[in-house]
């Protein structure tokens, strides 16, 4: 079977704009990098989105999930196979002090939900460029907060389609890990627990997260956010700054000189600029203070 195959037996599963050939990945990822992938599905329910797994799976079709595009390079010569995006799968629902939100929502917007309905504890949130999915994924965390701090349980499907709740312990989360990753699950859904807080002081706090955020952060380019994790008693972004690396990269990428940590697209690069601009840092850091850097994001694709 080719890709235009697999559209056709797609599209008898799911609305036909839903199922697209050829579609230009970087249209759909935060560094706006990355070439085109086979097949690129867009379903609109949890069990659509099993359909597609199962069929993915049945076939032997390779599978990629794209959250929002935020924490991942796309090479330049695409993605073979299926790209899964669960963006159309984007529903939250604040109910007492449980908030459900569905892998394809942007959690800020699951953090600014909560802040709303004057519950605490995902205001640390606010200024994370991901989706629930992707947030689940890698136990996301900014401002000394985590996911694992206010998680309930996460739906997901396993490789085969399989569907499985999973609670707090089930999820097996650590620093920029998860169960989900380690064995390929995709996320559905994702419940919070969270406690009724003082709205002036929930307001407060996502004020000034949003503040430190903007004053710090490259946002006005595009970027994979985060690069690298932080080693251990290191900041990836200090050691980085005291290599010198600020302002410096190849082609149209270039270390962020606002944050070191940051990697952005400044002028049309393509995923071989950032990527030769990652290894050029990792060296630079590796000369300088014998730390081996280690990626955050996550890369994809097929070379050029």
């Amino acid at each position: 079977m080719d890709k235009r195959q697999w559209a056709d037996d797609l599209r008898t599963l799911l609305r036909e704009e839903d199922v697209r050939i050829d579609e230009k990945l970087s249209l759909h990822t935060a560094t706006r990098m990355g070439g085109c992938a086979d097949l690129f599905v867009t379903p609109e329910t949890e069990e659509e989105t099993a359909e597609v797994v199962r069929y993915a799976h049945r076939n032997g079709i390779p599978l990629l999930l794209l959250g929002n595009g935020s924490n991942m390079v796309v090479r330049d010569g695409g993605v073979r196979g299926i790209v899964l995006n669960l963006g159309k799968l984007d529903q939250i629902r604040v109910d007492g002090g449980h908030v459900y939100a569905e892998s394809g929502a942007d959690i800020i917007g699951v953090s600014r939900a909560a802040a709303a309905a004057g519950l605490t504890g995902l205001e640390f949130a606010c200024g994370i460029p991901g989706s629930v999915g992707g947030a689940m994924v890698m136990n996301a965390g900014a401002y000394g907060g985590e996911i694992k701090d206010v998680i309930h349980r996460c739906t997901v499907l396993t490789k085969e389609g399989e569907r499985l709740v999973l609670s707090k312990d089930d999820l097996e989360l650590g620093y920029r890990t998860s169960v989900i990753a380690r064995k390929g699950y995709y996320v559905l859904s994702a419940e919070f627990c969270l406690e009724d807080g003082a709205q002036e002081e929930i307001d407060a706090k996502v004020a000034d997260l949003t503040h430190q955020r903007e004053s710090k952060q490259p946002l006005e380019y595009p970027s994979a956010g985060s690069v690298f994790k932080r080693p251990p008693g290191y900041f990836a972004g200090k050691l980085i700054q005291d290599s010198g690396m600020q302002g410096k990269g190849h082609g149209g990428a270039e270390v962020s000189t606002k944050h070191a940590g940051f990697i952005i697209n400044k002028h049309e690069a393509t995923a071989t600029d950032y990527i030769r601009t990652i290894e050029m840092v990792k060296a630079e850091v590796k000369k300088n203070f014998g730390v081996d850097l280690e990626l955050e994001v996550k890369i994809v694709g097929e070379e050029a």
